[in-house]
C-alpha cells in the first residue's frame, strides 16, 4: 500500500444532525451511512478542521416524497438519501461557526480540494485563467428554510433541513462566467460541460 492515494470526505448533514435529534420513523434522515450519535458527529468536525478529512460532499440524492415513505415511517424500505445540494454552503457555515470555521477553509473543503483530485486544473480558485465559478452570498444574514423557502423547485417537504434556521444566504452563482442563478430564478438554458476527463 505504499503508493496508494487516500482521500476522505464527509457530507454536510453528518456534521448537521446526530441520531438523537431524529424522530422516529422520519425517514428524510435516511441516508447511507447513517446518521451516527452526537460523539461522531463531533469526531467528525475534529478530523475535518485537523486534516483528517479532506473535503466536503453533498451526498445529493433527491426522491418523490412516494419513495420515502411518510405515512408509514419504514427506515428499512423508504429511499436513503439526502437532498442538500442547494443547502451544502449555508449548513456548512451554519454549523461550523461554533467552531470558528473560515471562509479560506469553505473555499478549500468545497472547491479546490474536490477540483484536485478530480484533476480539473482550471476549476477551484479564482484566478486570472481559470474558470470564473463561483457564488455571491451573504454570510451573515439569517433565514429559515420552511415550505415558502424559494431555492425549492419541487417536493419540498422531503427535505431534512426543513424548519431549520440558518446563515449565508445565496445571491448569486456563476459558471464560467455565467450567470445562473440569482435572487430565486435560474437560467433559462445550461452553459457548463460536462467533466470528462483530468485537464
Amino acid at each position: 500500500m505504499g503508493d496508494l492515494v487516500l482521500t476522505v470526505e464527509t457530507c454536510p448533514h453528518y456534521l448537521a444532525f446526530s441520531a438523537e435529534e431524529i424522530p422516529d420513523g422520519d425517514t428524510r434522515f435516511k441516508c447511507a451511512p447513517p446518521i451516527r450519535d452526537e460523539a461522531n458527529r463531533q469526531s467528525l468536525w475534529e478530523a475535518l478542521l485537523e486534516g483528517h478529512i479532506d473535503m466536503l460532499s453533498s451526498d445529493h440524492s433527491p426522491s418523490t416524497p412516494d419513495l420515502k415513505l411518510f405515512d408509514e415511517g419504514d427506515f428499512l424500505r423508504a429511499w436513503g438519501g439526502i437532498s442538500s445540494l442547494q443547502f451544502v454552503l449555508p449548513i456548512t457555515w451554519s454549523y461550523g461557526k461554533a467552531y470558528g470555521i473560515t471562509f479560506n477553509q469553505l473555499a478549500s473543503w468545497w472547491s479546490e480540494r474536490p477540483a484536485k483530485l478530480a484533476g480539473q486544473t482550471n476549476k477551484g480558485a479564482i484566478k486570472r485563467e481559470m474558470d470564473a465559478d463561483f457564488v455571491v452570498w451573504m454570510p451573515e444574514v439569517e433565514f429559515e428554510l420552511d415550505e415558502n423557502y424559494d431555492i425549492y423547485h419541487k417536493h419540498r417537504n422531503i427535505s431534512a433541513y426543513l424548519g431549520q434556521r440558518i446563515s449565508g444566504k445565496v445571491l448569486a452563482t456563476f459558471v464560467r462566467g455565467n450567470l445562473v442563478y440569482s435572487e430565486g430564478k435560474h437560467a433559462s438554458a445550461a452553459c457548463g460541460a460536462p467533466i470528462l476527463a483530468k485537464q
